[in-house]
């Protein structure tokens, strides 16, 4: 039996995901969680084969989540799904240590697909996100956005999207202080002074909706 844990703040996606799963005879989804918090505690006290991690959650995001699993759970296949096209968070959420990345506009039948390939000890990525992730090994000169942290590159979109840094701060669960900090650490490696430069990169190189 492949034992499963969902992790993802929005109840419907959950149990969307808990059927397409069940109807598996060989799967059984044993935990889930709405944020970091519940996901470490559950994972912590429940046997598992893999889990399926929201990049978008509440306090720590899904990459910060990753990178701690990775930590305590070298072994722990985790499967990032994610609202977000590929080109956004796929190639950094795979060298944070992920094994696979998947929208969820996918179909049923891949999520159950690349459930299988990552618990045989394989990654599952689409055809244009392997050849990114060989081009990135080969290339010499990276986009600037690579040079960010996860948590500079986060706070960057969200800037991308028009929100203040007031706005920021309160989703993030940090100071008006610590975002603007981050956001002048962020300016500094892009080589940028203004918000208007942030949100012209983010769109050309498609990294927000």
């Amino acid at each position: 039996m492949i034992r499963i844990i969902i992790v993802d703040d929005h109840p419907v996606v959950r149990r969307g995901l808990k059927q397409i799963l069940q109807e598996q005879s060989d799967v059984k989804v044993v935990g889930e969680a709405e944020n970091a918090q519940e996901a470490f505690k559950i994972i912590r006290t429940i046997d598992c084969d893999a889990v399926v991690l929201d990049i978008s959650l509440p306090g720590a995001s899904g990459v910060e989540i990753l990178k701690q699993l990775k930590h305590e759970y070298q072994k722990l296949p985790v499967l990032i799904l994610s609202v977000h096209p590929e080109e956004q968070y796929a190639v950094r959420v795979m060298k944070a240590g992920a094994s696979g990345y998947l929208t969820k506009e996918s179909a049923p039948e891949e999520l159950v697909k690349a459930i299988r390939k990552i618990i045989s000890g394989g990654k599952y990525i689409s055809s244009s996100l392997a050849e990114r992730l060989i081009t990135d090994i080969d290339a010499s000169g990276k986009p600037r956005h690579e040079k960010l942290s996860d948590r500079e590159f986060e706070i960057m979109r969200m800037i991308a999207r028009g929100k203040a840094i007031k706005k920021i701060a309160e989703e993030l669960y940090l100071s008006e202080k610590t975002v603007s900090t981050y956001r002048t650490r962020l300016l500094e490696k892009m080589n940028m002074t203004t918000n208007a430069e942030i949100i012209s990169y983010a769109l050309k190189n498609k990294l927000i909706e």
